[in-house]
């Protein structure tokens, strides 16, 4: 049992409990309740965690921890921890000094913004439970203070318990099968390692309005916890015991019909967005992105047998077309899209395709001339030249960039400059850009000559005959012929994880032999070779030094997707092949990072090892990838 690895449970509306396997909260983001009130955005942590403590005849023992300032962990509960489990749902069990176990589990049901918790002793004798519940009512990344304008008062009726701390954020309200004691207290100092890890505020106040008691040897004591909004009022039309069951029957058979573990993971990300869907990019910090939605839709969605979302995400996204681009990024509070990224919109185009392709027939011919539609304004729209200086060039390849912006997935920023600003041609956008006039081809046959033209510049320009690979970027800054030769694997999409690959034969194989080589960890591909300027090996510390190592050798998982596709295409895509490759590479990274996300796939990991995960803890394309290349390898 890894006592730091970290659990979540998604609530599909982008909402969600999070934790770490000992019950230490190490992150601001650790919540019992955390809520959107307009989903997937506005969203708040509402109840931040708790304190339980279990009284026999023989004394009183703490079965939960905080962490405080200055580095001190009490009580001391998570001593008694002697085994977690995250399926079907985070179960914990404690062992007492004197021999009685209790067994602890967490549910947070679909499409509510409801926790439900219990705990039951494994043997029959006096026992008593002593919940006391933590809370702030603050924004997801923001700290809490004590302070007088929080509202301690509660409403009790019939076994529940209502508090409303802040005028403007979601009521919580309790139900139980215990006592609730009313008595007001601020907890202070809370310490967030992780947060100070990363350099930001890790102190925190919390507000603790009472204590719920429950007689253990009564059976179980129960504790449902939920955000006073619509889509939680069926629960909270029920007492605690019939929520809890019903809440364990729906998950427990909605959670077993999942084909896979990994089918299981991606349900996390596919959240309601109005009265449509979106993709959450990850957890807990990331809400839905277009590059994440549109790279990720393909094995969630797609390869998850999701075709009704994947339709939906893309009909939603499929408006909001201007000039050629797609948002990357909806600010929350109404404000005006960003769009900020080259890539986004070419990559809608390659998930349009497939979903297309997989839907067959049973896709409404209303809604594949919407997708068709929108990749043609794409298509078209980039070719006649957009924002931030994105236009098709002679040789009909897409040029793109301008200083101050950056447009590419290698997005990172320190002091105003970008780390890897790829101005000019980079290799992956290629790649795409080939990719979008084969679909928009299939309508409007003249993009297929300009893709052919495209194509034979590409094979001309971007070979690297010196080192065996092909250059991340030519015509640097728009200047003609110069070239970044840095070793990267964005040109892996070149060969692997798009449709129509653009290198094939002795030159393929040469570009994968040498990005196994050079790249290739048991977490994923690095993001630069080792040996390259500016190679960082360590991703971690303040945001600045953070986002200098993003991008300079920093391993990303979600490339493993292109990198064991181009793998196995270059090596005649057998049977054989396919199962060398599972076994080779995809086995290892799904255990490599289960050891810190149960059950998910993290955001990036350090390029040295022992490649320990970090970034973000669930992060929707790593699953995505993996999800999508297991069906390839099984196909």
């Amino acid at each position: 049992m890894n006592r730091a690895a970290e659990w979540l449970e998604a609530d599909g509306l982008g909402g969600f409990a999070s934790g770490r396997a000992d019950g230490v909260r190490t992150r601001r983001y650790h919540a019992l309740l955390l809520a959107a009130a307009a989903p997937p955005t506005e969203r708040a942590v509402l109840v931040n965690g708790l304190d339980a403590s279990v009284r026999t005849d023989d004394g009183e023992w703490a079965i939960s921890s905080q962490r405080y300032a200055p580095d001190v962990t009490a009580p001391d509960g998570a001593t008694r921890l002697v085994a977690f489990a995250h399926e079907p749902w985070p179960t914990w069990t404690y062992r007492l000094p004197d021999g009685m176990e209790v067994v602890h589990e967490l549910v947070v049901p679909h499409g509510a913004p409801v926790v439900a918790l219990s705990w039951r002793a494994r043997e029959a004798r006096a026992a008593t439970l002593v919940v006391r519940p933590f809370l702030s009512g603050r924004d997801t990344h923001a700290t809490h203070h004590a302070n007088g304008a929080f509202d301690f008062a509660p409403t009790e009726h019939a076994g529940r318990v209502r508090w409303h701390p802040y005028a403007d954020r979601p009521a919580v309200v309790a139900l139980t099968n215990g006592r609730y004691g009313h008595e007001p207290l601020w907890y202070h100092d809370f310490q967030y390692d992780e947060e100070r890890a990363r350099g930001l505020d890790f102190i925190e106040d919390l507000a603790a309005p009472g204590t719920f008691t429950c007689d253990l040897r009564a059976g179980r004591a129960l504790l449902v916890l939920a955000a006073d909004l619509p889509d939680a009022a069926s629960w909270l039309a029920r007492d605690a015991a019939e929520c809890w069951d019903e809440i364990e029957r729906s998950e427990r058979a909605r959670r077993s019909s999942f084909r896979t573990p990994l089918h299981r993971a991606a349900d996390a990300y596919v959240v309601r967005r109005g009265a449509g869907k979106t993709i959450v990019a990850g957890y807990p910090w990331f809400s839905d992105w277009g590059r994440d939605t549109f790279i990720a839709l393909r094995g969630l969605c797609i390869a998850g047998d999701r075709l009704t979302d994947a339709r939906d995400i893309l009909l939603e996204w499929s408006g909001h077309v201007s000039g050629g681009m797609l948002p990357n990024y909806f600010p929350e509070g109404g404000q005006p899209a960003d769009y900020n990224a080259v890539d986004a919109s070419l990559w809608f185009c390659v998930a349009a395709h497939e979903t297309i392709e997989a839907s067959g027939t049973s896709l409404d011919p209303a809604h594949e001339a919407r997708l068709r539609d929108a990749v043609a304004a794409i298509v078209a729209g980039y070719a006649a030249g957009t924002r931030y200086g994105i236009r098709m060039d002679d040789d009909g390849l897409l040029a793109a960039g301008e200083r101050g912006v950056q447009l590419t997935w290698m997005d990172a920023r320190v002091d105003g400059r970008e780390v890897t600003p790829r101005i000019g041609k980079p290799v992956e956008v290629q790649a795409l850009w080939i990719n979008a006039l084969h679909v928009a081809g299939a309508r409007e046959p003249r993009w297929l000559d300009v893709a052919d033209r495209a194509r034979r510049a590409f094979a001309a320009r971007f070979w690297n005959a010196e080192r065996g690979c092909l250059h991340d970027v030519v015509d640097v800054d728009h200047v003609p012929n110069v070239v970044d030769a840095l070793l990267r694997p964005n040109q892996l999409l070149a060969i692997g994880g798009l449709p129509w690959p653009l290198v094939d034969g002795e030159r393929a194989r040469r570009v994968v032999d040498a990005c196994e080589r050079a790249l290739w960890t048991p977490a994923g591909p690095r993001s630069l070779a080792a040996g390259e300027p500016g190679y960082t090996s360590h991703y971690g510390g303040d945001p600045r030094a953070r986002d200098g190592a993003y991008h300079q050798g920093t391993v990303w998982p979600w490339l493993a997707g292109p990198f064991i596709e181009a793998w196995v295409r270059v090596r005649g895509d057998t049977p054989e092949v396919r199962q060398d490759a599972r076994a080779g590479f995809l086995e290892p990274l799904l255990a490599h990072h289960a050891g810190a996300s149960p059950g998910q796939l993290a955001e990036v990991a350090d390029a040295e090892p022992p490649h320990a995960p970090g970034g973000c803890p669930f992060q929707a394309w790593s699953v995505g990838e993996a999800l999508r290349i297991a069906r390839q390898l099984t196909a």
